[in-house]
């Protein structure tokens, strides 16, 4: 099975080797018919602490890593 990609957008760099990012969709509302934006938070592997708050990247589903983190920062968008 192939693992997922998502392009995302970093909101935290606070923890070592770690950074949380923001994944937002969107999703019709079922009643009202209008589109409206849900967010969703990922803790993602960041080897060398080199990506910073509001920095776009790329995460790749992994193994756990550790009970809160399975995705790893692959590259950055910026670029």
């Amino acid at each position: 099975m192939p693992k997922r990609i998502l392009q995302v957008v970093v909101v935290s760099d606070k923890q070592d080797k770690t950074v949380v990012v923001s994944v937002e969709r969107q999703v019709m509302h079922p009643v009202y018919k209008k589109f409206v934006k849900k967010s969703k938070k990922f803790a993602a592997h960041d080897e060398n602490n080199q990506y910073k708050v509001g920095d776009r990247v790329s995460i790749e589903e992994c193994r756990p890593i550790s009970k809160n983190k399975s995705w790893t920062v692959i590259s950055s968008d910026n670029a």
